[in-house]
């Protein structure tokens, strides 16, 4: 995994109480931004270290104590963005753990 790049992300206190709750329930957690197409806009919330970071896997920053990575490459294509994470009602796509509490992490620039 590359080394930080400054603090590139921020969350509204709904997002942050969310992980927050989910700190408390599923321990250490991290945030992954992929590059794919439908889930890929979408941050991915998992137990840390159950994502195997890549060497071009870069954090951007931290969301209430959860660091967030993203590849290298997509941040540089979207030119270093600010991140702005969020939380909306209904379920998340895939396997990322707010969708347990009815819920799903949005990402904006």
């Amino acid at each position: 995994m590359s080394s930080p790049v400054t603090e590139q992300v921020v969350a509204t206190d709904a997002a942050v109480t969310v992980l927050r709750n989910l700190t408390a329930t599923f321990g250490p957690l991290m945030l992954f931004l992929s590059g794919g197409c439908c889930d890929g806009s979408s941050p991915i919330c998992l137990r840390e270290g159950e994502l195997i970071l890549g060497s071009e896997d870069v954090r951007v920053g931290e969301v209430g104590g959860v660091p967030f990575y993203i590849d290298r490459d997509q941040f540089e294509r979207w030119n270093r963005p600010r991140l702005v994470m969020d939380v909306s009602p209904g379920p998340a796509e895939g396997f990322s753990l707010e969708g347990l509490a009815g819920v799903h992490f949005t990402i904006s620039s």
